[in-house]
């Protein structure tokens, strides 16, 4: 994944900063408590294709 890419990259719902999780290839967005996916290199950032972070991941 390209990492300046990452770099500026904000949650599309509060403009908060993501972490992002390599093994899981996911962009975590705790604030919002969503993981948007990574797809092909591809950050998809559509609420409608993120997971909910359970209890645990959300710490």
């Amino acid at each position: 994944m390209d990492k300046k890419l990452f770099e500026i990259l904000v949650c599309p719902l509060c403009k908060g900063d993501l972490k992002v999780d390599q093994d899981k290839r996911e962009l975590i967005c705790r604030p919002c408590g969503l993981a948007y996916p990574v797809r092909d290199e591809i950050p998809v950032m559509l609420e409608s294709e993120a997971r909910t972070l359970t209890t645990e991941e959300r710490l």
